[in-house]
């Protein structure tokens, strides 16, 4: 690779960038908006009974104002370099704070945030498999949240291993 060094080309072979350029500017946005969103979106309908109509439809379009904002900020930063593509946080975060803040001001957070996330929506999609099976089968034998927790767990360990988006398009 030209004009990178040892230690980038050694980070481009342990976490290559995905060619497969072909899909929509719709599919990016959407998975763009979708990842800001994140969790937050579940806490949405307690929100709204708290709020009310107005404020609550107010702050919801509020939102998506700013999550169209950031998405668009995204956008413009990731090519704003001519020449330079910033298709990692972590390389954005080091143009902008230098090498190494860069990295000190970005990993962290991103570490914070998957773990975070991860947690979050283990527990709350074995709560939400939980709730499933309670309503389908009221009669059958009660199995604690620890196991429906594990099985979404294993749901998402088989879909972590597919390589792209590309692969669950179907899904997605």
């Amino acid at each position: 690779m030209e004009g990178k060094s040892e230690r980038e080309v050694k980070i481009e072979e342990w976490l290559p960038i995905n060619s497969d350029r072909n899909a929509k500017w719709w599919y990016s946005s959407f998975h763009n908006v979708t990842a800001m969103v994140g969790a937050g979106v579940l806490g949405l309908p307690y929100a709204m009974s708290q709020l009310g109509w107005a404020p609550g439809v107010t702050l919801l379009i509020l939102s998506w104002i700013i999550t169209l904002y950031t998405l668009w900020q995204m956008v413009e930063m990731h090519e704003m370099v001519p020449g330079k593509r910033f298709d990692r946080y972590h390389e954005l975060g080091q143009h902008a704070f230098g090498e190494k803040l860069g990295l000190y001001i970005v990993v962290p957070q991103q570490v914070v945030v998957m773990l975070g996330g991860t947690i979050v929506y283990m527990v709350t999609g074995g709560a939400s498999l939980k709730k499933f099976h309670d309503t389908v089968c009221p009669n059958c034998k009660k199995i604690r949240l620890t196991f429906f927790i594990m099985i979404f767990a294993s749901a998402h360990f088989v879909l972590s291993h597919l390589p792209s988006f590309n692969s669950i398009s179907g899904v997605s």
